[in-house]
């Protein structure tokens, strides 16, 4: 059996498991104003991540479609961040 790190072994257990979705939806929602900044935070009143879908809520018009134009640069935001493909698509709500 080869050695492997305490981050390795979680990794692992994560893929395996299949509880690596669960933890990044967790993240996304927790760390959510630090991806997006505080006035879209603000604004927006759940995230939820099914898949690589990426929902998000509002209730602002003017941020529905200020989101919806921005895509792509938020899925690329939030795949940096996350230093990994986790978002290949967004539903605005």
């Amino acid at each position: 059996m080869g050695s492997y790190s305490i981050g390795e072994a979680i990794n692992l257990l994560l893929e395996k498991s299949k509880w690596k979705h669960k933890v990044h939806e967790l993240r996304m929602q927790q760390e959510w104003e630090q991806i997006v900044g505080k006035t879209i935070s603000k604004y927006t009143r759940n995230v939820i991540l099914n898949g690589e879908t990426l929902t998000i809520y509002t209730d602002v018009a003017a941020l529905k479609q200020e989101l919806y134009f921005g895509k792509q640069q938020l899925i690329e935001r939030i795949n940096q961040y996350f230093e990994q493909r986790v978002v290949s698509e967004i539903v605005v709500k």
